[in-house]
């Protein structure tokens, strides 16, 4: 008997951790191109996902999300709060600044990856975690919103709805 709901509070565990968006890479350098695989476990509560909307952090340039075969896919464009070096000797001083993928069905009992790349700038912080705040939207007004960032100095297992994390390495 122990054994049996020892297996059931250890299944309940792993389904809770697991149970919110991530990154399926979670570390990269800066100064580089980064593909941000966001993996997606469920929809809302029962519901399927039928929009998901990734925020995307300052220092995170050039910005070109990978279409889904059945989703809508939109961008919003803005200007960065300062001016970036690129490739070739490019600046870049406005581009990307969320992507939504829309029109979709995620089943509440599968999971789905939505893709972008982009380039982590130079200048990002390589002490914190790099955070994208994801917002998953169900039919019904639903939504599951993993937009948290832990204040400096704690850990996002302590919170509820952490965004998903990118740890930073130095430049290579």
């Amino acid at each position: 008997m122990k054994t049996i709901v020892l297996g059931a509070a250890l299944a309940a565990f792993a389904t809770a951790a697991s149970a919110h968006v991530t990154l399926e890479t979670r570390e990269a350098p800066v100064g580089a191109s980064y593909k941000a695989v966001f993996k997606t476990p469920h929809g809302c509560k029962g519901a399927p996902t039928n929009v998901v909307r990734v925020k995307i952090p300052e220092g995170v340039i050039g910005v070109k999300p990978m279409p889904k075969p059945g989703w809508k896919l939109e961008t919003v464009t803005g200007k960065y709060a300062r001016a970036y070096p690129y490739y070739h000797g490019v600046t870049l001083t406005e581009g990307v600044t969320e992507v939504i993928w829309s029109g979709g069905e995620l089943p509440d009992a599968f999971y789905d990856e939505f893709v972008l790349q982009g380039f982590l700038t130079k200048d990002l912080n390589t002490e914190a975690p790099l955070y994208f705040p994801v917002v998953q939207e169900c039919p019904g007004g639903a939504a599951a919103r993993w937009i948290e960032i832990p204040a400096a100095g704690a850990s996002a297992s302590e919170l509820e709805a952490p965004a998903p994390a990118l740890k930073l390495l130095p430049a290579r």
